[in-house]
């Protein structure tokens, strides 16, 4: 029996936004997948000092954004664990938990895909799912250099286009921040979440620094 096949999409999501669901539902139907499985980082060891989004907020707008589409799931397996949220461990924990007939599917974007390198045992990502870097056409990767950092990376690597939406979580923020409008860059339930929580406002950050 063929594995079933699970994309997994770590990251922040502070927020979530049109880009996010439009690349997994790219990737999910590119690749087969029976579902993509979205996972809000707790921890984010490249994030640390950084004024985030507490999980909690971060989590419950994700749900919302996934709330119409049946293939696209959220899990707290990042959320719910301490420590840094070093990516080969929670993809260790999800193998644990959906057992060995089932291959992952890493999404990652262009940016992530270049300092891949860096990241915690990268030559462990490869044993433990295969990577999908999304981007949009045309764009070239430096396989070269990564096959030489990362042995194997080629064989263990997809590259998915996607339509050209060049919309970012940064941005949203700074755009609430400075009272403009984010409707069609996010989906309306999120929008509506940030303003009824006051998330990015500059009343909020200055809350948050104070508590820290």
């Amino acid at each position: 029996m063929p594995a079933r096949r699970i994309g997994v999409f770590g990251g922040t999501f502070d927020p979530i936004h049109i880009g996010h669901l439009v690349a997994a539902e790219e990737v999910r139907v590119e690749c087969h997948l029976s579902r993509v499985v979205f996972v809000p980082a707790g921890s984010p060891p490249h994030k640390q000092g950084l004024n985030i989004t507490p999980p909690e907020h971060r989590l419950a707008m994700v749900e919302l954004a996934l709330q119409d589409n049946p293939h696209l799931t959220v899990s707290t397996i990042d959320i719910d664990r301490p420590g840094p949220s070093y990516t080969v461990d929670m993809l260790s924990l999800l193998h644990e938990q959906w057992g060995a007939g089932t291959d992952i599917y890493f999404i990652m974007g262009r940016d992530s895909l270049a300092d891949l390198p860096n990241w915690h045992e990268p030559q462990r990502l490869l044993q433990l799912a295969y990577l999908v870097c999304v981007d949009r056409p045309r764009y070239e990767v430096d396989m070269a250099r990564l096959d030489a950092a990362i042995p194997g990376i080629t064989e263990r690597l997809v590259f998915v286009s996607i339509p050209g939406i060049a919309f970012s979580s940064s941005d949203i923020q700074r755009r609430v921040r400075a009272g403009r409008p984010i409707k069609y860059q996010t989906p309306e339930a999120v929008e509506a979440y940030i303003y009824a929580q006051n998330l990015y406002s500059p009343e909020r950050d200055e809350a948050v620094e104070r508590m820290l």
